[in-house]
């Protein structure tokens, strides 16, 4: 199940009106880790490729569970303090070279040892069979952390902002598993806050501007994203109409209209392995 993006954590009597279950998100390796007793583990990508030759620990750790046993999980790395997603795509030697941790973070049963299949259960079925399967199982194998209260996990959310944590995953919590697809029944919500940047050059044209090559206060350039809306691009074109400069080609975003002379914007900054600025505003309107 893939959880949709959303804006908002969803209220207590969302995603179904069954209650919601609001998950720790953590940036891994998302996988489906298979205990096969006499043979070996099987840890399957969303590609289905098997990890296993890759992450050794999670492999050994994984073949000391119940044969049977399936879970859904995030394999993640952890260093000076907190998760590190760069870490997974070094190689197996470099991770070892440098003692990083890892770890295997269930949030869902599909199959109980037996053979039992689990998946059109409700999750807080699937959830307390979790726990138990997973009871006196040592690191790195652990349970998500999770709770039914919102503003806790809120308060989760910003008190581990700095260790990597992304945002929420928040699920209906009489919600089946379904293969194919989440619906609206699980939602992903990753925080974001504004800040002042410095619009420094746009893409597209000087009388309808696209995107905003902005500079952030501690000297990063990100391009907004998505492409501004009509008045949006409007409002860009009237104010930069007497700081324009001779177009020029950006290295890395081609053709640009540099500014020369400043333009402040107001910006949401999106959480996530991948710097993203949404544009909200100019500055000054």
């Amino acid at each position: 199940m893939r959880p949709a993006a959303v804006d908002e954590v969803p209220e207590p009597d969302g995603l179904g009106g069954s209650g919601v279950v609001y998950e720790l998100k953590l940036d891994g390796f998302r996988c489906l880790a298979f205990a096969r007793g006499d043979r070996p583990p099987y840890l399957q990508s969303r590609s289905g490729r098997d990890l296993c030759a890759d992450f050794p620990p999670i492999a050994r750790a994984v073949a000391r569970l119940p044969a049977g046993l399936v879970l859904d999980a995030e394999l993640v790395a952890w260093r000076d303090g907190r998760f590190a997603f760069e870490e997974l795509l070094r190689t197996r030697a470099a991770r070892e070279a440098d003692d990083v941790v890892l770890g295997l973070i269930a949030f869902d049963v599909l199959a109980l040892p037996g053979g039992q299949d689990v998946r059109g259960l409700p999750l807080t079925d699937r959830r307390r069979l979790l726990a138990e399967a997973l009871a006196g199982v040592p690191p790195p194998v652990q349970q998500v952390m999770a709770t039914t209260d919102r503003a806790e996990a809120l308060g989760w959310v910003e008190r581990l902002a700095a260790t990597g944590v992304e945002g929420l995953v928040c699920k209906g919590a009489a919600s089946p598993y379904r293969a194919r697809g989440a619906g609206r029944v699980w939602v992903k919500y990753r925080p974001h806050d504004t800040t002042d940047a410095t619009v420094t050059a746009f893409t597209g044209t000087a009388t309808r501007p696209q995107a905003l090559l902005l500079r952030l206060a501690d000297g990063r350039e990100v391009l907004s994203s998505p492409r501004l809306t009509p008045v949006q691009a409007r409002r860009v074109a009237e104010a930069a109409a007497g700081l324009l400069g001779e177009p020029r080609t950006d290295p890395e975003h081609g053709p640009v209209h540099p500014l020369a002379g400043p333009l402040r914007a107001e910006v949401r900054i999106e959480t996530g392995r991948v710097l993203r600025a949404r544009f909200v505003r100019l500055r000054g309107e």
